[in-house]
């Protein structure tokens, strides 16, 4: 995730978000641009705590995810609680998938909230895998939980994986916190591949960096629409992609919201507000 540590402590910042960036941007096929083989090649995993929550760093500013001591499966990040805006569209997921483990902390909460759903998170870094047991009270995997210790290119592109997937959540940031490290329009469309035909994915972006616009372009080739909702904390933007368009109904975005936050404590209306923003301007 991109945050910095300052941002945490101070009130999420509520900016109109990125929507008009978006009528610049070219859905054509992007071109082809051949990359290296990733060689995995992982900073520091270090901890720091304050005022009651612990943060999980690469050996930066960059908070890579936070957890509340006396809430362990709470949400405590703005945009992390904004990358479960699927559950607007889907209250009965059977599959979902957290690409990117960080602090677990949408693992645990899908886990928990959704106790006939499967939960699978892929995460390459097998420090980040023993730190969120340890000091992030990850639960051990069972018939429903699986943690995966691989490369999401990997699995994406794994055949056994396609239609599969009801919701996607993708948390992809390393150390350097210089966009996310897989971006391209052959990951999104392995991404969309995985999706069931109402799939939805959530993807956690960095607003006022270069890579905003080359994510929505790929994002855009891939599925067949992506919304967003306003901006947090030092530049989290949470995409929303459709693998199948889907039409706004706001009343009943609306009644869905009121009771996601009474099941959950979600602020979900804020999500539908911010949709509705992105429609008006795009």
């Amino acid at each position: 995730m991109l945050i910095k540590r300052k941002s945490i402590e101070a009130e999420a910042n509520l900016k109109a978000g990125p929507s008009k960036r978006l009528k610049k941007i070219d859905t054509k096929e992007p071109k082809a641009e051949p990359k290296p083989p990733r060689k995995p090649k992982f900073a520091p995993v270090t901890l720091s705590e304050q005022d009651g929550v612990r943060f999980l760093h690469f050996g930066t500013e960059w908070v890579q995810g936070a957890m509340r001591l006396r809430k362990p499966d709470w949400l405590e990040l703005e945009y992390a609680q904004q990358m479960m805006a699927w559950m607007l569209f889907n209250d009965q997921p059977k599959h979902i998938v957290q690409l990117g483990l960080g602090t677990a902390a949408l693992t645990k909460f899908s886990y928990r909230q959704f106790p006939a759903a499967r939960v699978t998170a892929v995460e390459l870094n097998p420090s980040v895998l023993t730190i969120c047991t340890t000091m992030f009270k990850l639960p051990p995997d069972d018939d429903r939980l699986s943690v995966l210790e691989m490369d999401a290119m990997d699995f994406v592109m794994n055949p056994a994986n396609r239609t599969t997937i009801d919701a996607l959540q993708v948390d992809l940031y390393d150390a350097t916190a210089k966009g996310p490290v897989l971006d391209t329009p052959e990951f999104y469309s392995a991404c969309a591949a995985c999706l069931t035909d109402d799939g939805i994915m959530t993807v956690n972006l960095f607003g006022d960096h270069p890579s905003f616009a080359k994510n929505l372009k790929a994002m855009l080739f891939a599925f067949d629409d992506v919304w967003c909702l306003p901006e947090v904390h030092d530049g989290n933007v949470i995409a929303i992609a459709f693998k199948t368009a889907w039409k706004p109904d706001f009343t009943t975005l609306y009644e869905r919201a009121t009771e996601i936050t009474l099941e959950t404590k979600l602020p979900a209306k804020t999500w539908v507000n911010g949709i509705k923003v992105w429609h008006t301007e795009n």
